[in-house]
């Protein structure tokens, strides 16, 4: 898409009603920059279950317009806990010397994706209660899981336990 200017996108009330922005969270999606150029939209798995949404969405990205890709992903789980697609909004644009120059172990692949997947599988509770909170056995699983995050990034000891 040419030009680095603002570009507004709206969505109207004839192309999407509320209640069914609403029910498939579709402003819950996340813009991204695609490395090629471009931007995609993430979105939840809902966006699809609703016509009025998918219909939208899919004239969005014939538009005139920088999107040109969306992709649904399932978030159910994070969407039933508050977050999904969007709950993490920080974004960092990097030109290829900054890319360069940051560690190369933080950036998403499969390899690190696997890792990461692996590591929540290993440390997440399926479950707290307030209990818990006083459980010293909590502190210990917590900094036992920011060790072995630190040392899958590879980005060295943060946490003020790890440099006692």
């Amino acid at each position: 898409y040419p030009g680095e200017h603002f570009h507004a996108i709206e969505v109207t009330e004839m192309q999407v009603p509320l209640e069914d922005a609403v029910h498939s969270y579709l402003f819950n999606s996340q813009l991204v920059n695609r490395p090629e150029g471009g931007m995609m939209l993430i979105s939840p798995a809902e966006c699809l279950e609703n016509d009025n949404v998918h219909n939208y969405l899919q004239e969005l990205i014939k538009g005139d317009n920088p999107i040109e890709d969306v992709r649904i992903f399932e978030v159910q789980q994070s969407m039933r806990n508050g977050g999904g697609p969007a709950c993490l909004r920080q974004r960092i644009v990097l030109n290829k010397a900054e890319r360069a120059a940051a560690n190369p172990a933080v950036f998403m692949n499969d390899e690190l994706y696997q890792q990461l997947t692996s590591w929540v599988s290993e440390h997440y509770r399926d479950r707290m209660n307030a209990e818990d909170l006083a459980d010293p056995q909590l502190l210990i699983e917590s900094r036992a899981a920011l060790d072995q995050l630190t040392t899958i990034l590879n980005i060295g000891n943060v946490y003020p336990f790890q440099m006692e």
